[in-house]
């Protein structure tokens, strides 16, 4: 039963990040800031650690640097910590080192 609960945790956020991802040019700073924030914050209550950091640094870039085509790579790696079900702050280093070795940082 806790895993099917999980996969609906999970199955939601794939569905937020791709919503985002297929919005591409469309959706406004502000918007994609809200989202990315709920994001962040389901995967904090489910326990998510990779996710929840991803989604932080990417609402730092966009802080920093707005939209613009970087945002796809950090929803792609998103995408695959969400399907991952390691957890743990080593999983998230993987996955933010991934994440610099596709935007270039």
């Amino acid at each position: 039963m806790q895993h099917d609960a999980m996969n609906m945790v999970r199955s939601g956020l794939m569905a937020r990040i791709d919503a985002l991802a297929a919005q591409g040019g469309t959706i406004s700073l502000p918007r994609m800031c809200e989202q990315i924030d709920i994001i962040r914050h389901d995967a904090r209550a489910y326990g998510l650690e990779p996710v929840e950091r991803i989604a932080s640094t990417l609402e730092t870039a966009l802080a920093r640097h707005g939209l613009g085509p970087v945002v796809l790579s950090y929803l792609d790696i998103m995408r695959d910590a969400v399907e991952s079900e390691d957890t743990s702050p080593e999983a998230s280093q993987i996955f933010l080192a991934a994440l610099s070795l596709r935007i270039g940082h």
